[in-house]
């Protein structure tokens, strides 16, 4: 019988302090109240996000980001989803808890700029619960096939 590794594998020292958008969004009630922790946080990080569009530029990273329009929040989710990924392939777990972190963050800024509801995410992988991978890309292939372009 051979042992799992468990999260203790993992040294403390390398594991990231608390990061800010954490310390923003304690305190702060979520919409979905019985929602899971995870789409509870992403549904409080939207709201903020959403409430910082109309904020200083000069006072707000996300103000910042949404007035520079959709390509570049877009072009930064990019960015941050690619430190993720180089994160993972040097099998660097720590680094791979914080680049996720600022990748959720940028695709949540991403999604407020593109008019996209936390709510509408959460139906769209509820709709695919349970349907196989490959049979629900094919399904994607085809109605994008039909689309007039």
């Amino acid at each position: 019988m051979t042992k799992a590794k468990t999260v203790k594998s993992i040294k403390t020292d390398k594991v990231p302090k608390t990061p800010k958008i954490l310390k923003m969004l304690r305190g702060r009630k979520s919409a979905v109240a019985a929602a899971p922790t995870g789409a509870a946080i992403m549904d409080r990080l939207w709201n903020i996000v959403v409430e910082r569009r109309s904020a200083d530029p000069e006072k707000s990273h996300s103000a910042r980001l949404l007035a520079r329009g959709t390509a570049k929040v877009a072009q930064k989710f990019g960015e941050e989803a690619v430190e993720c990924l180089i994160e993972a392939v040097a099998n660097n777990p720590a680094a791979v808890i914080t680049e996720s972190a600022d990748v959720l963050y940028h695709l949540t800024v991403l999604w407020v700029a593109a008019g996209v509801e936390p709510a509408q995410v959460w139906a769209e992988l509820e709709r695919r619960e349970g349907v196989s991978g490959i049979a629900e890309k094919a399904a994607r292939t085809i109605v994008q096939s039909k689309k007039i372009p």
